[in-house]
């Protein structure tokens, strides 16, 4: 099975020993994504709306990298510094998931979450036709 880095501008940089997403066979795996802005570098919105938000235009940039889109995602995870939010999250989440298929997810509350952000979401997409990898 190959395997190939992938990663664009339009997202944060990977800030340690990982990759922002790397196909593998019919699937992409994107690394949690935190709400940082890739042109200011850092979290620039403190709500969780926003920070949803702004986690989910970097999975959005990441994805179109590879010319998918929500549409072709199958699992999410969602990891919330309180889930208190998880209704708020969700209220944005549902916005960009409104295809009839949505992913499979798992949420969950953690202890902390790097540059103490809200909430961190990582999904794993289906490659259309794969031809991208090579």
């Amino acid at each position: 099975m190959k395997m190939k880095k992938v990663e664009t501008l339009l997202a944060p940089k990977a800030i340690g020993p990982y990759s922002q997403a790397v196909a593998a066979g019919e699937f992409l795996f994107v690394s949690g994504q935190i709400p940082i802005d890739p042109k200011e570098g850092k979290i620039v919105d403190y709500t969780i709306q926003g920070q949803t938000e702004q986690v989910l235009k970097n999975i959005e940039a990441i994805l179109q990298e590879m010319g998918l889109g929500f549409v072709d995602v199958v699992k999410t995870e969602v990891y919330l510094k309180d889930m208190g939010d998880f209704s708020k999250m969700n209220e944005v989440y549902a916005q960009k998931f409104s295809h009839p298929i949505k992913p499979a997810r798992q949420a969950m509350q953690v202890g902390k979450l790097p540059l103490d952000a809200l909430v961190e979401i990582s999904c794993i997409a289906k490659i259309r036709n794969c031809p991208r990898i090579k």
